[in-house]
């Protein structure tokens, strides 16, 4: 039995302490049945992350951002045919990943 080679990029994240209760590394994955949809879905979730696949965005957001995106959702769905799943993803964890791999832009405020 061969073994796979894992020679492509893996990437961790931590969340630090200071921002672990401010943001939330999410992955949003979505079936949407009507092209329409689908396009505006994606361009939604282009303003919160980045895709990583076709029907796939990784997402690093402030509490405020997710309760935001969750509320915007349900209306660029049919919920009888069309189906978004959110993972939140918390603490240490491992990518590993083949391929194009998306980098995160920080969200800098400034007061």
């Amino acid at each position: 039995m061969s073994q796979l080679s894992y020679d492509d990029e893996d990437y961790y994240f931590q969340i630090s302490d200071e921002l672990e209760s401010d943001k939330e590394f999410v992955l949003i994955i979505y079936d949407i049945v009507d092209n329409r949809k689908r396009v505006k879905l994606a361009k939604l979730l282009s303003g919160y992350g980045k895709r990583v696949q076709k029907s796939a965005f990784e997402a690093m957001l402030t509490t405020q951002r997710y309760n935001k995106l969750i509320e915007e959702i349900p209306r660029y769905i049919d919920k009888t045919e069309d189906n978004v799943r959110i993972y939140k993803i918390t603490g240490k964890g491992k990518v590993t990943s083949w391929g194009e791999v998306p980098e995160f832009d920080e969200e800098i405020v400034l007061i």
